[in-house]
């Protein structure tokens, strides 16, 4: 391949130099936008919204490139020539893709056609995005990945995280993986076989203090170890396994962040030992990403508080024990997200489709189950609160909590957005296992699939985008357990759940008329990955309302 593209370090320095122009180029087009939309020296909400698509394609500018640093400094720091190869090809896409965006709309980005042009047709550029794009280049890359399976390279993971992945990877083969086909299929509530297990490896004790009964320690966070875990635990099933994380550890962070110290004392032991399970109510019928909008009631009684209103998408409702429920504790519309207040909801564990509830103080709380194409296992409910009465002692935070819904809110899901990245991950890694191993198996023509030009090119741009999800969200973890990292989160979980949608439909594709089929697992995985850019924050609510406000405000 020494014909086609340079390897080893001067390949890595090329797509550096590269990615690096490519950065400067969307920088500018941030100054272009912030120059329309700041007045007086503050971001005007409404000047942004005239600028949505700008803005949104930006922000997937931004987090691709993001992806693709990410991704050089893991190829950078682990020196292997299988890993350089996968990062000189992501890093040659993302750059065209990102110029691709901005050249289609060039006096929107307030850019010239020239500017577009010296990144393209610079001395390096020149030289390194043929090679990298060049058919015979990424053919021979998928070649390797037929050679060598689902195996990407090294994850440069410490000893005691590569022991955790090893376990939860044998969990997952062994427990997960036959019985996932039933549970979407039938739509089944994930079954004790799955939970118990897990309860007894303590995973829902990952983002809980080793002083609450948590796996974590007091002082460090270990965000990349909740990673790792979610990661294996999706690649089984996102919707019986991959997904039970992520509520008691926004339940937990919330906790943490504003509960009293005996709320603490009291909740997190028992969330950590997943004894009760729990969920979280936030969302309503007509307010989504819009947390600010809540306007389920809760009204002041003798010794709590009567809930009234609705809420939706509420994931594990069902089976949960224990509801984390935001609010609206001021009825006086201009307080806005500052008369919000959280509580926790105490029910009996349901294993149903419906449930109802009567509280010991009156009220009832009933939920249905949403169908839904994937994502089974969990169920997410609607949920109708009647007059339900709520202790006083279960506003989150007691009474100096009132008004702080939001915040403690904002808290709980700040851990979301990377693990749903992680999710991701998992979700892809099972594609890809199923993709090689169709490519293999299947015979058209008198050769196998994995023989033709086109499966291979897919396999390789499968695998370079993997493994750059993979980088940034393993990174990104780490950012977090320094206390850094909230942006780049946000880019993760773009990008990574973005990318999960076109991964399956390539996996899928490859199994053709049988990847169509329920009974093929890729199917599967195919309608699993279409949620992941709606949870956790829709994609169009992160690319607008979270990273393009922020790299505006932050721009030059």
């Amino acid at each position: 391949m020494s014909d086609v593209s340079p390897t080893g370090g001067q390949l890595l320095e090329q797509a550096a130099i590269v990615l690096a122009d490519t950065q400067t180029l969307i920088d500018k087009a941030l100054s272009a936008l912030k120059a329309k939309t700041v007045v007086d020296g503050k971001l005007s909400n409404a000047r942004l919204d005239d600028n949505q698509l700008v803005s949104y394609e930006l922000s997937l500018c931004w987090a691709e490139c993001c992806a693709a640093r990410f991704m050089l400094d893991h190829a950078s720091s682990c020196q292997d020539d299988f890993t350089n190869r996968l990062c000189g090809l992501f890093c040659a896409e993302a750059v065209t893709a990102s110029c691709a965006r901005l050249r289609a709309r060039l006096a929107d980005f307030g850019l010239a056609d020239t500017d577009v042009s010296a990144v393209l047709e610079g001395p390096v550029a020149a030289t390194f995005l043929p090679g990298q794009l060049a058919a015979a280049n990424i053919a021979a890359i998928g070649e390797e990945v037929m050679e060598r399976g689902a195996n990407l390279g090294p994850d440069a993971l410490e000893e005691r995280y590569t022991m955790m992945r090893d376990s939860f990877h044998r969990f997952a083969d062994e427990v997960v993986m036959p019985l996932a086909e039933a549970v979407h299929r039938e739509d089944l509530i994930i079954p004790d076989e799955i939970l118990e297990p897990l309860k007894e490896m303590g995973v829902f004790g990952l983002s809980i203090p080793e002083s609450y009964g948590g796996l974590q320690e007091d002082d460090q966070e270990d965000t990349l170890g909740m990673i790792i875990v979610t990661e294996e635990l999706s690649r089984g099933s996102l919707g019986a396994a991959g997904s039970l994380i992520t509520r008691p550890e926004i339940l937990s962070r919330a906790l943490l962040k504003g509960g009293t110290e005996e709320q603490k004392q009291h909740w997190l032991p028992k969330l950590a030992v997943g004894e009760p399970l729990c969920a979280v109510a936030v969302t309503e019928p007509n307010y989504g990403s819009d947390v600010a909008g809540v306007k389920l009631r809760a009204t002041p009684c003798e010794g709590g508080w009567r809930l009234n209103g609705a809420k939706t998408w509420c994931t594990f409702g069902g089976k949960a024990g224990v509801l984390m429920v935001l609010a609206r504790t001021n009825p006086d519309p201009a307080q806005a997200h500052r008369g919000l207040s959280m509580f926790l909801v105490e029910k009996p564990s349901s294993d149903g489709h419906e449930f109802e509830v009567t509280s010991q103080g009156g009220g009832t709380l009933t939920g249905r189950a949403i169908a839904t194409i994937g994502y089974r296992g969990m169920h997410s409910y609607e949920l109708f609160f009647d007059d339900f009465f709520v202790p006083a002692g279960n506003m989150m935070g007691g009474p100096e909590g009132e008004g702080r819904g939001f915040y403690l809110a904002m808290a709980g899901f700040a851990g979301g957005r990377i693990q749903t990245a992680g999710r991701a991950v998992g979700v892809m890694r099972a594609a890809f296992e199923k993709a090689i191993s169709y490519s293999g198996e299947r015979v058209v023509f008198s050769h196998p699939i994995g023989d033709y030009q086109l499966t291979r090119v897919k396999l390789a741009r499968m695998a370079a985008h993997l493994a750059a999800c993979r980088q940034i969200t393993y990174g990104v973890a780490r950012l977090m357990d320094q206390g850094k990292g909230d942006m780049e989160a946000s880019g993760a979980k773009l990008f990574t759940c973005k990318t999960a949608e076109w991964f399956t439909r390539e996996a899928l594709q490859i199994h053709g008329g049988m990847g169509y089929a329920e009974e093929v697992p890729v199917s599967r995985y195919f309608v699993d990955a279409r949620v992941l850019s709606i949870f956790e924050g829709a994609e169009e609510t992160l690319a607008l309302k979270v990273i393009t406000r922020s790299l505006v405000e932050n721009a030059a």
